[in-house]
């Protein structure tokens, strides 16, 4: 029996909370940039396996789109878990901003590599998140031995598309991920690019693994 829907979107702050945290932090803290990579792939794990027992650990406002649009979420239910997630990404920058009032920083804000075009870096994104929402369908839809290594194979796409692709664009992957750093630290240029692109690319995965996952029809020979 699922838990009820306010459990499930205090789940969805804690561990989005934790991601923005963790995650945003290694930046503000200025830990080497495969350290930052780790981060955020060892925090995606962590909270797949602390909250995912009970909401899913969507963790992700593109990631709620794409299993709507997969039908593997209740679209009634998708408004509540985004503001929870917003809820906690806002709070983790706000707790950030907090401990480092005199560093001049942008929290950890997701914005192009020197020299990236806008339009080049959304593309980056949208694939990024494509790759990603395709990993998370493919490990929901498998077998329990394989979804039992949910955390290690979801965290792990986390972490190697921030390895190479955070010079890129930062790998945001998750407009609350983008959102809350912007807005917290008063310099929110680019969100609607971390915005798109990774919804976009969210949906755009759903129907690409509909069609490579399909079943052949029992009349075919």
């Amino acid at each position: 029996m699922a838990a009820p829907l306010v459990r499930r979107c205090a789940a969805e702050a804690f561990g989005t909370f934790f991601l923005v945290f963790a995650g945003t932090g290694a930046i503000v803290f200025e830990v080497p940039h495969v350290g930052i990579a780790l981060a955020f792939g060892l925090v995606v794990m962590a909270m797949i396996y602390a909250v995912g027992g009970v909401s899913g650990a969507h963790l992700n406002p593109a990631v709620t789109l794409g299993f709507v649009a997969a039908r593997r979420f209740p679209a009634k239910d998708a408004a509540p878990y985004i503001l929870a997630q917003l809820v906690g990404a806002f709070a983790a920058s706000a707790v950030l901003l907090a401990i480092t009032p005199h560093e001049p920083h942008r929290l950890g804000q997701t914005l192009p590599g020197t020299g990236i075009l806008p339009r080049d870096a959304l593309l980056v994104e949208v694939i990024l998140t494509l790759v990603l929402m395709y990993a998370i369908l493919a490990v929901v839809a498998a077998k329990p031995d394989v979804q039992v290594l949910g955390g290690l194979i979801i965290g792990g796409v986390v972490g190697l598309e921030a390895l190479f692709a955070g010079p890129i664009t930062g790998a945001s992957m998750n407009p609350a991920r983008s959102l809350a750093p912007a807005f917290v630290s008063g310099i929110p240029s680019m969100v609607g690019l971390y915005i798109a692109g990774p919804i976009l690319g969210a949906l755009l995965a759903v129907p690409l693994w509909k069609y490579i996952n399909a079943k052949p029809s029992e009349s075919q020979p």
